[in-house]
């Protein structure tokens, strides 16, 4: 049986699945033209991350296909309960990049926490003529430790960020409609492991108390955080969206900036993917990524590995 990997997949995916006898295709075909692509290459399994959309168009006209795979958690680009009605089988991979989002988080919040966004524009351009200057504009950085995280959204990577936040000596307060407490496990290098129960609070006493703000919520139809929730916030607070493009209102989040209620906020999606809005790209008080939050070595590893057992013992 053949597999198109239509957005990539690992290394150690593609050989788990050549192991098991199914031949894997990682070619990257064009969105118009991978519903003939699959009929002429009678492909039963379907690989997908965020750019391939699966539609009802494929799901319909493609009477090979047996499985579809998202590499990642959301699967807000296939018609999964139609796919699943159809009697094709759709699977992702919800717990493989939990970490690799929960640090991408934090590096932002370290970096706008010392200003490192900017000063690593700055030190080249400026670094030998202005170095006193520059010194002066970035002495005034804040500790994380101590400071208090605001997780919206405690599922596997709400939960993920938060332990990184318990390492860094903050205190976590969450919201999560679906979750009234979880406990975090934290594993350390020598074998040693250390438990914390968080119970949920509500979204406006998260954004009341948090000094640090990160959201890891699904797509949704309205904005998690608009003008309201802002007027809510801390003055001074920083925020981070690795969720999803479209969960923060971009245009009030400028707005906030301009006003101080906002310092500074990471972005690593953004509503307008593949072309954020220029106002965002070129404002001093973000720090962005190009939507990379599962873009780790080891992630993609998970990834592929958990999508081949699954396809495995669906079909093996």
């Amino acid at each position: 049986m053949k597999v198109l990997a239509n957005d990539g997949v690992s290394q150690s995916g593609i050989d788990a699945l050549e192991a098991a006898g199914f031949e894997v295709l990682t070619t990257t075909v064009a969105q118009e033209q991978l519903q003939n692509y699959i009929n002429d290459n009678a492909i039963s399994v379907l690989l997908v991350r965020s750019a391939t959309k699966v539609r009802k168009d494929i799901i319909d006209n493609c009477p090979s296909l047996k499985i579809i795979g998202r590499g990642g958690v959301g699967m807000d680009n296939i018609d999964v309960e139609y796919a699943r009605e159809k009697g094709l089988h759709v699977i992702n991979t919800p717990a493989a990049s939990s970490h690799s989002v929960a640090e991408l988080v934090f590096g932002h919040f370290y970096g706008l926490a010392r200003f490192l966004h900017n000063s690593n524009r700055d030190m080249p351009l400026e670094g030998d003529s202005n170095f006193k200057g520059l010194k002066k504009a970035y002495a005034k950085g804040v500790e994380l430790k101590g400071k208090t995280l605001g997780v919206i959204g405690f599922g596997r990577i709400g939960q993920a960020t938060a332990k990184i936040g318990i390492g860094a000596g903050m205190k976590i307060v969450a919201f999560d409609p679906f979750i009234e407490e979880a406990n975090l496990e934290l594993d350390f290098f020598d074998g040693q492991k250390a438990s914390f129960n968080i119970k949920t609070i509500s979204k406006e006493d998260v954004l009341k108390q948090a000094d640090f703000i990160t959201l890891h919520v699904p797509a949704q139809k309205d904005y998690v955080i608009d003008k309201a929730e802002f007027e809510l916030m801390k003055d001074g607070v920083i925020i981070a969206n690795a969720a999803r493009g479209g969960v923060v209102n971009e245009i009030a989040l400028v707005k906030a900036i301009e006003s101080g209620k906002v310092a500074k906020a990471a972005l690593d999606v953004f509503e307008k993917e593949p072309q954020p809005e220029v106002q965002l790209l070129m404002n001093p008080s973000l720090s962005l990524t190009p939507h990379t939050g599962a873009a780790t070595n080891e992630a993609q590893d998970r990834i592929g590995t958990e999508l081949a057992e699954q396809i495995i013992n669906i079909l093996g």
